[in-house]
């Protein structure tokens, strides 16, 4: 496992911050636009506030939800409202986001449209993930109704999962477009998550999920 230790989160926010945007950087000089994936929750927001601010060409990236709980936009647990008040700001106005809900529709019902948006801007160049004490990163929940046909190497980009965690359904990216991302980064935080993710290193994918990702990904801590 590759695990950087960091003094205090200030420090962790403002060197993965300036790593990402060097990710990107070496991304648009392979191709036209590059693909950003990134996390909801709170763990990130400092991340996203001085990543906002860098000097990018921001025109050229797309950001696209990991995850997205299937709520509107101006719903508070918005992955998509989330983003665009803590990243889609400053200079990094100018990226498109890639929203992974649609009205009027279950996840099941959106899930060849949004399927097809999402394939055509693949492969993932940088990923940043979070990762729940419960050992779920994305929408990949441990225990979660789809979580086998999610974590297999046939499976689709994008899959709707429900889970007993969850209040609503989700729609998630799956485990083998997460794996073939160029650059895979997990952010954590606090001794909780630190001792769940040395319990994953000894667990199958299916009771942890993150720990399939565990061998393709840096992963970032700090108290």
């Amino acid at each position: 496992m590759d695990l950087k230790e960091y003094a205090d989160q200030e420090m962790m926010c403002l060197s993965l911050a300036d790593r990402l945007a060097s990710e990107l950087r070496r991304a648009l000089s392979r191709r036209e636009r590059a693909l950003f994936v990134v996390p909801g929750g709170t763990t990130p927001g400092p991340v996203f506030d001085i990543l906002s601010d860098i000097d990018l060409d921001w025109a050229s990236i797309d950001v696209l939800p990991s995850d997205e709980r299937w709520v509107p936009e101006d719903d508070p647990r918005s992955n998509a409202g989330l983003l665009r008040r803590r990243l889609l700001q400053g200079r990094a106005a100018a990226a498109r986001l890639i929203p992974l809900w649609l009205p009027d529709r279950t996840p099941e019902e959106a899930l060849e449209t949004l399927s097809e948006t999402v394939g055509a801007l693949l492969p993932i160049d940088v990923a940043l993930l979070g990762m729940g004490a419960d050992l779920h990163t994305a929408s990949l929940f441990p225990g979660a109704e789809g979580l086998d046909a999610a974590l297999a190497s046939d499976a689709p980009p994008l899959m709707p999962i429900r889970a007993a965690a969850a209040p609503e359904p989700r729609m998630t990216l799956t485990l083998p477009v997460l794996k073939e991302a160029f650059a895979i980064h997990i952010v954590i935080t606090g001794a909780e998550k630190r001792a769940a993710l040395e319990r994953a290193e000894d667990l199958d994918p299916a009771e942890a999920p993150v720990a399939a990702l565990l061998g393709e990904a840096q992963i970032h801590w700090a108290e």
